[in-house]
C-alpha cells in the first residue's frame, strides 16, 4: 500500500504540474482532434536523416561508458562491447524498480572483466555530466523563438551566467571536480571507484564529449521538426530538446520526465508553430526517441543470444 501510495502520489503529481504548463501556455486540447493527420507524415528523407542522427548521438552517448570506465581505472573495453553492455542494461528502465537497470549493468560488466564499483560509478558519472551537457546546449533555448533572454531582465542573467561558470568550473577544475566526484558517490550511496580518476582532466574531456553528444541530439530533433514541412532555423527548435529534457529530469516526481518533458517543449515551440501542433510534436518525439532506443537495444539483445548459442554449441 505504501508503494501503490507514492506511486499513485507521483502519477497525481505529474499529471498536475504537466497540466497546469499547458493551461498556462492556452492549449485548447479540444482542437486537437480537428488537426489534419495528412499534415503529421513526415517527408522521409528528413525523418530518416532525423533517426540516423539520432541513433549516432545514442551510440556515442553510451560508448562514453565504456570511456569513462577507463578513466577511472577500470579495463580497456572494445567500444561496442560498451554500447552491447549498457544499452541492453538501460532495458531496465523499463521493468518496475528502480534497481534493475543498474544492477543489470553490474551483472553484464562484470563478465567483461569490470568491478561493480567502477561500472555503477561511470554510469552515474556519466549521468551528471550527461545533465550538465544537456545544460550548456538548452541554454541556447533562451534565444530561439520566444525570444526569453528579453524577458529574463539583469537579475536573471547574472543567475544564469553564474549556473554556468558554477557548471563549468565545477568539471574544468581537477582538485573541484574530484570533490564533486566524491560528493557524488556519497550521495548515491556508491562505492567510489578505488583507482581515482586517472590522470588528466577528465572533467573537462567528458563534458566537452557530452555537449557534443547533446548538440547531436538536438541537430536530430531539429530534422524531425523539418520533416513535418515547418522551416525554423536551429537556434529556435534545437535546444529546446535539450532544455526539455533537462526539466524532465529536474522533476524527479515524474516517471522518465513524462508529461513535464513534453509540456516544457510544448513552452518552447510554441511561437513556432502553434500550441496544439508543439503538442502533437512532443508526442511524436516521445515515442521516436523510445523507439529507436528500444529497437536498438532489442537488437543488440538478439545478436548477443545468438552468439552466446553458438559458443554454448561449439564448446
Amino acid at each position: 500500500m505504501k508503494k501503490f501510495g507514492v506511486g499513485a502520489l507521483q502519477v497525481g503529481l505529474t499529471v498536475v504540474v504537466t497540466w497546469f504548463i499547458f493551461d498556462r501556455v492556452g492549449v485548447d486540447f479540444a482542437r486537437l482532434g480537428t488537426l489534419n493527420s495528412a499534415e503529421w507524415r513526415p517527408r522521409p528523407a528528413l525523418f530518416l536523416s532525423s533517426c540516423v542522427v539520432l541513433v549516432a548521438g545514442n551510440l556515442w552517448s553510451v560508448s562514453m561508458w565504456g570511456r569513462i570506465v577507463r578513466d577511472l581505472g577500470g579495463p580497456r573495453l572494445p567500444v561496442w562491447t560498451s554500447i552491447r553492455v549498457f544499452m541492453l542494461a538501460n532495458l531496465g528502465r523499463y521493468v518496475p524498480g528502480k534497481v534493475w537497470q543498474i544492477a543489470g549493468l553490474a551483472y553484464l560488466a562484470k563478465r567483461e572483466g569490470v568491478p561493480a564499483s567502477v561500472a555503477t560509478g561511470a554510469a552515474i558519472l556519466g549521468q551528471g555530466i550527461a545533465l550538465l551537457g544537456a545544460t550548456v546546449v538548452g541554454f541556447g533555448a533562451l534565444f530561439g523563438a520566444n525570444e526569453l533572454w528579453r524577458e529574463i531582465g539583469w537579475v536573471g542573467w547574472v543567475a544564469g551566467i553564474g549556473v554556468v561558470v558554477t557548471i563549468i568550473g565545477a568539471v574544468v577544475i581537477p582538485p573541484f571536480f574530484r570533490r564533486v566526484v566524491a560528493f557524488w558517490f556519497r550521495v548515491t550511496r556508491t562505492d567510489p571507484p578505488g583507482d581515482g580518476l586517472g590522470i588528466g582532466n577528465v572533467g573537462l574531456r567528458w563534458l566537452t564529449l557530452y555537449v557534443v553528444i547533446w548538440g547531436i541530439y538536438a541537430t536530430a530533433f531539429w530534422l524531425l521538426y523539418l520533416s513535418f514541412g515547418e522551416s525554423r532555423t536551429f537556434l529556435q527548435v534545437g535546444p529546446a530538446f535539450a532544455a526539455a529534457y533537462v526539466a524532465g529530469y529536474i522533476a524527479i516526481f515524474a516517471p522518465a520526465g513524462a508529461g513535464i518533458r513534453e509540456g516544457v517543449l510544448v513552452v518552447l515551440l510554441q511561437p513556432t508553430m502553434g500550441g496544439e501542433a508543439a503538442v502533437v510534436l512532443a508526442v511524436i518525439a516521445r515515442l521516436w526517441t523510445t523507439a529507436l532506443e528500444l529497437i536498438a537495444a532489442a537488437l543488440l539483445a538478439v545478436g548477443w543470444r545468438r552468439s552466446h548459442k553458438i559458443r554454448g554449441s561449439t564448446s
